[in-house]
């Protein structure tokens, strides 16, 4: 799959999963360095979303974005991976006071390769939003096509509302 990078067109390691899908196993670390695991995640809706480094302007808005956004939706949980290490992530969250939601350290390149989100030549994930709901099923993807622009938030978010909606109606 190709997306660009400053308009030159790059490829990801492979063809991210599908909507249908089930989430592909990966193991990435949180805060205190420990692993958090695809079964981890599996049980509760998810809104996952990958960025390339968390210390980039439209990286740090996304981020701050979603973690406003993630005190709406008590109902599901929002993380963010980046191949940041654990420490920049800790420093980043520090000093912007994310709180609400939860980054994780992709820094072995599990994930993305896992999910076929890494970009080789930039060394870093592209950035992506996936919904994953309780099942582990991906019900949403967005690989936005330009890694410097910012992801449609406004589609992602009424993927989860109507996510969250047909979970109140079962």
């Amino acid at each position: 799959m190709q997306i660009t990078i400053g308009g030159q067109s790059e490829s990801l390691f492979g063809n991210p999963p599908e909507v249908g899908d089930q989430l592909p196993k990966f193991k990435v670390q949180n805060a205190e360095g420990n692993w958090v695991k695809t079964a981890d995640i599996i049980g509760r809706i998810t809104m996952l979303s990958t960025v390339p480094d968390i210390n980039t302007p439209v990286c740090s808005l996304e981020t701050k974005r979603f973690n406003k956004e993630a005190d709406m939706y008590p109902d599901a949980r929002f993380i963010t991976v980046s191949n940041n290490t654990i420490e920049q992530q800790r420093d980043w969250c520090a000093a912007e006071g994310v709180a609400n939601l939860q980054l994780l350290s992709d820094e072995e390149l599990s994930l993305g390769y896992a999910m076929k989100v890494y970009l080789p030549n930039n060394g870093t994930l592209a950035r992506t939003i996936f919904l994953v709901d309780q099942t582990g099923k991906i019900v949403y993807r967005q690989i936005v096509p330009e890694l410097h622009d910012e992801p449609d938030y406004k589609e992602a978010l009424a993927a989860l509302n109507q996510i969250t909606q047909r979970r109140v109606d079962d």
